[in-house]
């Protein structure tokens, strides 16, 4: 077991005072990026700043815990700590702060995040999993206030799981579970859901987190005694607060933001509790000030008085750091020893500017110079067609502007060849190719990595058909998921799956029936009802190199996660280009059940709010087992969403169960036709089989396509292939008008140029846009019914051909 920051620190006076003046050294050299940063930002060389000040020592006091292994879901507040867990240098504050695109100067999104938002990278170039254990790791960090705790369950619940749970490789993930989770949060964003669904879960399951809560008594202008029902974040979580012999609650710790021996006490007796006893700890870090105010949008004087400020400015922890360590003086043999003199300080002070002054500086360089470059090029090329009028002006334009980025050069360039169009030159042509080839970069700088570019990508996982045989029996559809799961767990003990429900009764439909007992509660687990946190849960996890299955009762209550879904999980690999993956996977089932709550088809709000996630939604039980394999296969995120219909349902069990795949992105022709394309998924897909089978009967030859996959869709052109046979196209779902029929519309009308092969209009057969009516009748008339596409297919059809097809 690893010890503890409390068992290491029997310290020479000499080691103790280069401690103390090496956190004074770091804690002005933060600062002075703060003011400087702010400074880059007014000045318009930066988009937008926020910054760490005021919250220097209790950070220093935490990264004296912080270990390798452990592992970070904080605020865009710890540029401190960042820096003194080695994850970030004066030269990529600025590069990020810049939005430089270079991973190897801005390690922690390549310029896509604003600044303040840290990350460590997990994954070598090739998407592989590093050595966590030999990492202070910091999952990437988000703006959505309270966003970054959910997650944070994850990741320390992950310590927990890997104390029993190994496998092959889980050495580079773990040691033994010995790592802690540290969290880090704003007092006023406590004020949010996300916040108490996570601490209330982390105190049910007792996981190793430590959670600090930065009070500085605001809310950008917003009064703590307006954000909660109490002031005192504190006070409001006595109840939180763990009795003797009880294996609940957690450990309330409060302590003053420029008390440093205080600080120093509060975080190692923080990791004492986390680390020995997996225990939750909440550190309330109170007095918090914030010198330059919220972010470089406004000025705290506009909502702070006088009186206050002069506090802040007295409170200043950096003031009170340097009082302490000039009053501070120890006899030691006689002799008085004391840390320093006000000298001292003032060389440390006067060197913490310079190194962040050339910090800046050389940020500046190596971000300017990529972009001087690409002026330079394409400069040398546009002039050279300046015999075209056009061409002068725009030259002149240009060279007029006072600074150049990456978008006026570009906006040069295509003006250029705008203005020249139908100019036959070599000139005009080496331009084409430099714009060709600048955008082919800048493409890869600010739109790669919404997926695994990896070799684990979900769209290289190869197709293993389903093996029957004559002792193939027929079962229930939740018989063959079920069983499924169970070669599942076999397979890949990394695997584990949780949510309400999910353990001892084995799901409400008995997808997991058994489970639990063969493979015990820790990877077949019940979970409260907080769909956030069952997300977060599973996303930190998935971070930390296990592949779990977050369950989520029904698709309708995916609406209380899709936060999560969309600003966390979703851009994991985009926003730290390719550093960190969660490769997670949600179960859910839904569409046709009975119940405003119980059968809705809310789609197209999620493939809208979640690219970066595949969206997977089979027709049927083997189908989805066929889905579980292959994304367990791969290292990306995915929604599954099972037919909820269709757990009763019989289907033929295949005898390669936990090996068979469904590939994502192909679609599948279940019933072939020439005449019209009925296009189609999930619990739809029976109903629409049925209208085609109807049709058949009216002398229309229908073809009904399974999309299989939302996102990715069709990637090989299928569906456009069928349309060149049969010229007519009808989408049939059962989510509201406009919806996602309009999403598989684009998909094939414009991306695939469908349109070409049309005879006439495509149309669209959907839900009515209120919620599904309760009971069999109210489904019926809520969503659409094999009458309604026989009817509007029919209609085509009349349309075209009203002697051959009497209007009905």
């Amino acid at each position: 077991m690893q010890t503890t920051y409390i068992e290491t620190q029997q310290v020479s006076f000499q080691d103790f005072k280069n401690s103390v003046l090496e956190d004074y050294r770091l804690g002005r050299i933060s600062r002075e990026m703060s003011y400087l940063g702010r400074r880059e930002v007014l000045t318009g060389k930066a988009k937008f700043g926020i910054f760490g000040d005021g919250k220097e020592l209790p950070q220093l006091a935490m990264a004296k815990v912080f270990r390798e292994g452990d592992w970070r879901s904080g605020y865009y507040r710890d540029q401190t700590f960042a820096m003194a867990a080695d994850a970030l240098t004066v030269e990529s504050f600025f590069a990020q702060l810049y939005a430089d695109t270079s991973i190897e100067r801005e390690p922690a999104s390549a310029g896509r995040q604003m600044n303040g938002h840290y990350a460590t990278r997990s994954l070598n170039e090739d998407g592989s999993w590093k050595d966590l254990t030999k990492i202070k790791n910091i999952s990437s960090d988000i703006s959505p206030t309270a966003g970054q705790m959910p997650r944070l369950l994850g990741l320390a619940l992950a310590s927990k799981v890997f104390k029993t749970v190994k496998f092959e490789g889980s050495e580079k993930f773990s040691n033994n579970g010995n790592e802690i989770a540290f969290g880090t949060i704003g007092d006023a964003s406590t004020a949010e859901g996300h916040f108490w669904e996570t601490l209330n879960a982390a105190c049910a399951l007792q996981v190793p987190m430590i959670v600090s809560i930065w009070d500085d008594g605001y809310g950008i202008s917003v009064p703590t005694h307006n954000q909660r029902a109490k002031a005192d974040i504190a006070e409001m979580l006595s109840g939180f607060q763990r009795k003797e012999g009880e294996n609940q609650g957690c450990e309330i710790i409060q302590v003053k933001a420029w008390d440093y021996p205080a600080l120093l006490d509060a975080y190692a007796r923080a990791e004492h509790f986390a680390r020995t006893e997996s225990i939750p700890v909440v550190i309330h870090v109170i007095e918090v000030t914030q010198p330059q105010g919220h972010s470089t949008s406004g000025s705290h004087e506009r909502y702070k008085d006088e009186q206050r400020l002069a506090w802040e400015g007295e409170h200043d922890g950096l003031v009170k750091f340097r009082e302490w360590i000039l009053n501070y003086s120890v006899e030691l043999e006689g002799r008085e020893e004391i840390l320093a003199t006000a000298e001292d300080l003032d060389a440390i002070e006067a060197e913490a500017k310079k190194t962040v002054k050339e910090g800046q500086k050389k940020a500046w360089d190596n971000y300017q110079a990529p972009i001087l470059a690409m002026k330079s090029e394409v400069l040398s090329l546009v002039e050279k067609l300046q015999q075209n009028a056009g061409v002068a002006e725009e030259v002149s334009k240009f060279n007029k502007l006072i600074s150049v980025a990456k978008r006026d050069v570009f906006h040069l360039a295509r003006k250029v060849l705008l203005v020249t169009r139908g100019t036959d030159s070599a000139e005009r042509a080496a331009l084409h190719n430099k714009y060709n080839e600048l955008l082919k970069t800048e493409k890869d700088n600010y739109s790669s990595h919404l997926y695994s570019q990896s070799q684990w990508k979900a769209t290289n996982v190869q197709e293993v058909k389903p093996v029957y045989s004559e002792n193939s029996q027929e079962v229930d559809g939740r018989v063959v998921v079920r069983n499924n799961f169970d070669k599942i767990f076999e397979k890949y003990p990394e695997t584990l799956v949780f949510g309400e429900d999910a353990g001892n009764i084995g799901d409400v439909n008995q997808g997991l029936e058994g489970m639990q007992e063969k493979y015990g509660e820790l990877r077949v687990a019940d979970t409260g009802i907080r769909e956030a946190t069952i997300l977060g849960q599973g996303l930190g996890m998935a971070m930390r190199g296990l592949r779990p299955i977050a369950e989520i009762q029904y698709l309708d209550y995916i609406l209380y996660c899709l936060q999560g879904m969309s600003d966390d999980l979703a851009t994991v690999q985009y926003r730290t280009k390719g550093g960190q993956k969660a490769p997670l996977i949600i179960r859910t089932r839904g569409h046709r059940l009975e119940g405003i709550w119980h059968s809705g088809s809310p789609m197209a709000g999620i493939i809208n709010l979640s690219k970066g996630i595949n969206i997977l939604v089979p027709r049927n039980l083997t189908k989805a087992a066929g889905f579980y394999n292959t994304m367990l296969q791969s290292d990306e995120p995915a929604l599954i969403v099972e037919c909820l219909n269709g757990y009763r349902l019989k289907e033929k069990q295949p005898d390669n169960l936990g090996e068979f795949t469904v590939p994502v992105g192909k679609i599948e022709v279940t019933k072939e036709g020439s005449d019209v394309t009925l296009v189609t998924y999930g619990s739809t897909w029976r109903i629409v089989m049925e209208a085609a089978n109807e049709l058949e009967k009216f002398g229309i030859s229908a073809e009904v396509i399974d999309v299989q996959s939302l996102i990715p869709f069709d990637l090989t052109s299928e569906i456009a292939g069928s349309l060149k046979k049969t010229s007519r196209l009808v989408v049939i779902d059962e989510d509201v008008e406009g919806g996602t029929s309009a999403f598989i519309l684009q998909q094939i009308l414009e991306k695939q140029k469908g349109f070409r092969y049309l005879d006439s209009d495509p149309v669209t057969i959907a839900a009515e846009d209120h919620r599904p009516a309760y009971a069999s009748d109210g489904d019926y008339f809520s969503k659409p019914s094999a009458d309604d596409i026989l009817e509007r297919v029919y209609g085509m059809f009349h349309e075209n051909n009203p002697n051959k097809f009497p209007k009905l």
